[in-house]
């Protein structure tokens, strides 16, 4: 005797309905396990249940689909917060909003660091351009004239994404290891032509990303601050 079909609600995941939202999702997870690399329509139909060729209606090409997923992460930063005055609280929630994305998601850093040099800044995705937007409002309210917003911009974008770059490199060979030189793998090394970098051993085993950020953050913010100052004309008496 045959067995009774399954009702229509009961239909596998693979055969749900997708949405775009969906994709990127999936395409996010697989980046996450596996790398950029791993990324291809084909794969990605495979992980859904799907034909690939279907996957095109959510995103015209592969290229496409890494901006998604490059727009799905940046989408979780919140830059915005109504009622808030203090401009550097607010880059620095943001410095450390970012840091934790990029340590959850470190397949996707190259994404946001470097993808973008390959696109005319009107041309790229409108969810990697909102917090720059905003950003640039921010430091519009703060008093910051538009040209000085831009800088302060790129200032701060390039001492954060070479912050996580750095942070994503202190890799740690041995955790178990008792030997700094050992766990940081430096007995590789040549002792006379890297002393130096050998002795440095106990710190970059010590290396605390998030207390480096806000010590780096304390400085750049600081000497801002300092140029909004001089900028602003002298209050009359």
């Amino acid at each position: 005797m045959a067995a009774p079909r399954k009702p229509a609600s009961d239909a596998s995941p693979a055969r749900r309905p997708l949405s775009r939202g969906i994709v990127l999702a999936k395409a996010l997870e697989l980046v996450d396990a596996e790398g950029l690399e791993a990324l291809t329509m084909r794969r990605l139909g495979q992980e859904l249940g799907r034909d690939p060729m279907s996957l095109y209606r959510y995103a015209e090409n592969r290229a496409a689909l890494l901006d998604g997923v490059a727009e799905l992460v940046l989408g979780q930063l919140s830059i915005s917060r109504v009622g808030d005055p203090d401009w550097k609280a607010r880059l620095r929630g943001l410095a450390h909003d970012l840091r934790r994305l990029a340590l959850k998601h470190p397949n996707v850093v190259p994404l946001l660091v470097t993808r973008p040099l390959s696109t005319p800044l009107g041309l790229r995705p409108l969810g990697t351009l909102r917090p720059l937007e905003q950003i640039l409002a921010l430091l519009a309210a703060a008093g910051f004239g538009a040209a000085d917003a831009l800088h302060v911009y790129r200032a701060f974008y390039g001492f954060l994404y070479g912050h996580i770059l750095n942070e994503l490199q202190e890799f740690v060979v041995d955790p178990e290891e008792n030997e700094v030189l050992l766990r940081m793998g430096l007995q590789r090394l040549p002792a006379k032509e890297f002393p130096r970098l050998r002795a440095l051993a106990p710190a970059l085993a010590e290396y605390d990303g998030e207390a480096e950020l806000e010590q780096g953050l304390d400085i750049l913010l600081s000497g801002l601050e300092a140029q909004l100052t001089r900028q602003s004309p002298p209050s009359r008496a």
